[in-house]
């Protein structure tokens, strides 16, 4: 007699991730976790079981779009869990959404997982535990498969006046530095070409631990930002080559200044992401940060005559609770003598629970949006000059997207170069590739052309690596 075993269908989780790359992060290690626990993931709210949204919670604007999407997946699902740096103010989202399921606080995994787990339990059979071993394939990914998000701890020790992260996600949590590497190694294996390595605060890893040493590969390593830089800058690629390696949210510690070698020997990506905020000292007091811009002056010197091709990018904060014109004028001219390649900027905004809140002069909206213009302004004039300097040279670039033929046959393809960090730097976008190019392809490129923000080109040889 012939029997069949009913395999009993495996419920779906829908994901929405809001926020820095450091909530993506989380996102993926929960949709890992819950892969690995017989989940299977839906693309649309329609086929959702449940439908998890990680919110941010850094700005009042920010905590309005969760709440917004919060509402947009009770709409469309009605089965919704909150968790993320939002899930702080529990009391918040359910007075505006008393249906959520569950609410639970940034990276608090277990938890989360457990929600879900209430609110769709997992399938239930002899071939539920065979699933992969996503921890070993590097897990599953929100961003496309050629780079990575490397998080390398959690938390934040600072006290800005105007941040409210270290009540968010906590003090400086440092992991160990073994399972970072171990970590990259993986990622590496599964087809990741560049890794962007990311935290609260990078420069500040290990300071928790007291920089504890760890066994990798039969020698001793600290956790610190040098070793941890220099470790992975030998790593290889599945295809053996050294990958991308991006610095991200470095404060201008002087031990920084140790990793600038590493990155003119081609261990490290030449790129740094620091946080400068401003410049002002008057300013960077009632932030209370570090008020050493003429020493950062000199630094970035010096760190450009060991690596003349390294890009610094950094955002700054306008318009903050008594910043007078003279206080901007100054950052003006100090961005003027700095020549920072890459520059975000930001008005402002209050946020429950910061302490700046509490600081008089606040500088009015208008004068707001006319300092945000004129940095704008400034930022993009350095930027086009130091683009249009690229013009003429061959840079190495990674392949993002290959568009589809237009009539005439040309295919074009979205690139970046070295000095670009995905989605938030700039592209350089390349005409008539061949039809075999590929996204995660490091290729030559010639460039043709600049504007303020891009390059322009063509592949200079056909094989990319």
């Amino acid at each position: 007699m012939n029997t069949t075993t009913k395999i009993e269908a495996a419920p779906k989780v829908g994901m929405v991730s809001l926020g820095c790359p450091k909530a993506l992060v989380d996102s993926e290690r929960i949709l890992t976790k819950l892969r690995a626990d017989g989940y299977d993931m839906s693309p649309d709210y329609a086929g959702a079981d449940v439908v998890l949204v990680n919110t941010c919670g850094f700005l009042d604007s920010a905590k309005e779009e969760s709440l917004e999407a919060i509402g947009e997946a009770i709409a469309e699902n009605g089965r919704v869990i909150v968790t993320g740096c939002m899930g702080n103010e529990a009391e918040v989202i359910r007075s505006r959404f008393p249906e959520v399921l569950a609410v639970t606080g940034a990276h608090q995994y277990e938890d989360v997982v457990g929600a879900v787990h209430d609110a769709a339990p997992p399938a239930r059979g002899e071939f539920v535990d065979l699933v992969p071993n996503l921890d070993a394939m590097g897990g599953l990914k929100l961003t496309p498969r050629h780079y990575s998000y490397l998080k390398i701890s959690e938390g934040c020790n600072h006290s800005c006046s105007f941040c409210i992260i270290p009540s968010l996600r906590g003090k400086l949590a440092s992991r160990r530095i073994d399972a970072v590497l171990r970590e990259a190694e993986k990622l590496l294996a599964a087809g990741t070409k560049e890794l962007l390595v990311i935290s609260q605060d990078t420069s500040a890893y290990g300071v928790d631990t007291r920089h504890e040493e760890r066994d990798w590969k039969g020698s001793p390593v600290r956790a610190h930002m040098t070793d941890l830089a220099r470790e992975l800058g030998q790593l290889r690629t599945a295809e053996g080559n050294a990958p991308w390696t991006r610095l991200h949210y470095v404060y201008p510690y002087p031990h920084v200044d140790a990793v600038i070698p590493l990155m003119a020997e081609g261990l490290l990506t030449p790129y740094l992401d620091i946080p400068f905020q401003h410049a002002a000292p008057s300013v960077l007091k009632r932030m209370k940060r570090p008020a050493n811009e003429a020493k950062v002056l000199e630094r970035l010197k010096g760190w450009r005559d060991i690596c003349p091709d390294i890009t610094v990018r950094s955002s700054f904060v306008v318009g903050f609770p008594g910043e007078t014109e003279e206080d901007f004028q100054y950052l003006l001219d100090w961005l003027e003598e700095a020549q920072l390649d890459r520059v975000g900027a930001f008005r402002f905004e209050p946020v429950e629970g910061a302490q700046a809140n509490a600081l008089d002069n606040p500088v009015p909206e208008e004068v707001k949006e006319e300092r945000y213009a004129r940095i704008m302004d400034k930022t993009a004039a350095i930027s086009a000059a130091k683009l249009q300097a690229k013009v003429g040279r061959t840079l190495p670039v990674i392949i993002d997207e290959v568009g589809d033929a237009d009539e005439d046959g040309d295919i074009g393809a979205t690139a970046r170069s070295q000095a670009d960090a995905p989605e938030i730097d700039g592209n350089v976008f390349l005409r008539n590739v061949p039809d075999s190019l590929q996204a995660g392809d490091i290729c030559e490129a010639e460039i043709e052309e600049a504007d303020a923000h891009d390059l322009f080109g063509k592949l200079i040889n056909i094989s990319c690596d």
